[in-house]
């Protein structure tokens, strides 16, 4: 077995961290009205030893919150004197809609749609520019970790372009029991580590403005997973073999087809058929009853929770596998959130 070799320094918006080391560093993103810098801290795990350099990521949308608690989880258990590479952390990339709890940038942008932005443009545009060249650009792998939005809860999944040997291997490592796989968005971090050559992959779970404690350690297994599959920690001899994620080549959305209130009887992770009832839709005063029905035979991956919808409304998001697979997909979601279940730590 060869000897793993010894890291260097590394170098982060200009700051050095010797090897067995961590740093946490401040990357001016944006200067606000106020005159006052808007920073995003950047957490660098610079390991003994050589190795990949793993970009964290989460809250890219600001109220997304499950991601914030996973990256402190897994930083938590990293130990610089054992790891091979480098992890680089941003538990707050949107740091201004954090703060203020909302999605989205000042100018009600949507900084996953600025990338790579621009060194002159708006506050979304020059916090992307500046994620981009100084963060992502430095980086070999990168996981993104997001929630659905507001009202709106996700099945822990993960997105990729499978197209990508490199992210599809990270996809399937993670071991989510889903994998959407997902076009390219322009304008998303995804596009520009894509455009990079750098492989990137997105996880899915929960719901925006909460902290859940199975989605969350869902998260830092899979990171962990990644982690292990890439040789930065050392890999541990398993029980059982990890089951085969199913891979979801196609979704989309069922809508209200009125207003309403919503009386769901499918939820999250559930298998329907097509033509089965998944909602009832009726006025206040229960007249005019309208039934939502599954187009096709597939995975509830996405949910809206409030149960209050204006017509048109996307209220079920659906994940359509190879025939006959959905009934499997069921059953292994359950076994996956059994187990997670299991491993939950919210101390």
């Amino acid at each position: 077995m060869a000897k793993a070799r010894l890291n260097k320094v590394i170098e982060f918006i200009g700051t050095e961290v010797p090897p067995g080391q961590s740093a946490t560093i401040d990357l001016e993103a944006a200067q606000l009205y106020t005159h006052s810098p808007l920073h995003i801290p950047v957490h660098v795990v610079n390991g003994r030893y050589q190795g990949p350099v793993m970009l964290v990521s989460a809250a890219i949308h600001g109220d997304e919150l499950n991601g914030v608690e996973a990256v402190r989880q897994l930083l938590n258990k990293v130990d610089p004197l054992k790891l091979h590479g480098t992890l680089v952390a941003v538990p707050v990339v949107n740091v201004f809609g954090f703060i203020h709890k909302s999605r989205y940038l000042p100018d009600r942008r949507d900084l996953n749609r600025c990338f790579p932005g621009s060194e002159r443009g708006s506050t979304a545009a020059r916090m992307a520019y500046q994620f981009s060249e100084h963060v992502v650009k430095k980086c070999t792998h990168i996981i993104d970790l997001h929630t659905g939005a507001i009202h709106r809860g996700n099945l822990p999944q993960v997105r990729a372009n499978l197209e990508d040997q490199e992210s599809a291997a990270m996809a399937h490592a993670f071991g989510t029991p889903v994998i959407l796989d997902a076009a390219i968005r322009d304008g998303s971090l995804r596009a520009v580590a894509d455009a990079a050559g750098i492989p990137v992959i997105t996880y899915e779970g929960g719901e925006a403005l909460r902290f859940e404690p199975l989605v969350i350690a869902a998260a830092v297994k899979g990171i962990v997973s990644v982690m292990r599959m890439l040789g930065m920690i050392r890999r541990v001899s398993r029980k059982k073999e990890q089951a085969s994620p199913f891979i979801a080549r196609s979704s989309s959305w069922v809508r209200a087809e009125q207003n309403g209130i919503v009386r769901c009887v499918v939820a999250l992770g559930e298998r329907v058929t097509k033509g089965q009832v998944l909602a009832y839709i009726s006025a206040p005063l229960g007249h005019g009853e309208d039934t939502m029905v599954a187009p096709r035979d597939g995975i509830v991956i996405g949910q809206q929770m409030l149960p209050l919808v204006n017509e048109g409304d996307a209220v079920f998001h659906l994940a359509y596998f190879n025939k006959g697979a959905s009934s499997e997909v069921e059953q292994q979601i359950e076994s996956f959130l059994d187990e997670v279940s299991d491993e939950v730590d919210i101390t």
